[in-house]
């Protein structure tokens, strides 16, 4: 039910939200590769590592119009690295609310895309949930549902799933240009 032209156009709007809310800025080095996601039942070794278990927590952020339900899952660790790189100066706040509010950019980035296509879409508020969550994704049958590990600064690692149900035929072609968006970005005067 989701074309070849919308799979590759939530891919492209999802991976340019990426390194224009999650990275600290556009200099900064983002590097997106796919990830092996396992297919449910198949066979696995005591020493594979299942790539999407990675990570100990989810932010789970979710898209809904008539025709489809999106739902970004970002995946973080809560190390000294990655609250480093999160937190900088806002050290009075606490990780997850920082992190929380970046994946909800990061979101309302890929609805403003989305927008142009889907006249009518709503955002969930984001919640923190266990990685142990994630592979029960394939339990909602998505048509879409696809891996990438981000990494940020040579150094942050984090990774981010993209799992879309679609409710009646999805085709469209997004034209995702790398220039920097602001819109809803609040403004200070």
């Amino acid at each position: 039910m989701i074309s070849a032209h919308a799979r590759d156009s939530f891919e492209r709007i999802l991976h340019k939200a990426a390194r224009s809310r999650l990275a600290r800025s556009s200099h900064e080095p983002c590097e997106i590769v796919p990830r092996v996601v396992r297919q449910t039942g198949a066979a696995t070794t005591p020493t594979e590592v299942d790539p999407v278990n990675q990570h100990a927590n989810v932010v789970v952020l979710t898209i809904s119009s008539i025709d489809f339900r999106m739902l970004l899952v970002l995946h973080f660790d809560e190390d000294d690295v990655t609250t480093a790189y999160f937190a900088g100066e806002e050290r009075d706040k606490p990780f997850r609310e920082v992190f929380v509010e970046l994946g909800n950019l990061c979101c309302g980035a890929i609805n403003q895309e989305l927008l142009r296509y889907f006249p009518d879409l709503g955002m969930s508020t984001p919640y923190v949930l266990s990685a142990r969550c994630v592979p029960h994704l394939s339990l909602l049958r998505p048509n879409l549902l696809a891996s990438w590990d981000i990494t940020l600064d040579g150094s942050v690692r984090l990774a981010a799933t993209l799992c879309v149900c679609a409710h009646a035929p999805l085709d469209f072609n997004a034209e995702v240009s790398d220039a920097q968006d602001s819109s809803g970005e609040l403004e200070l005067f």
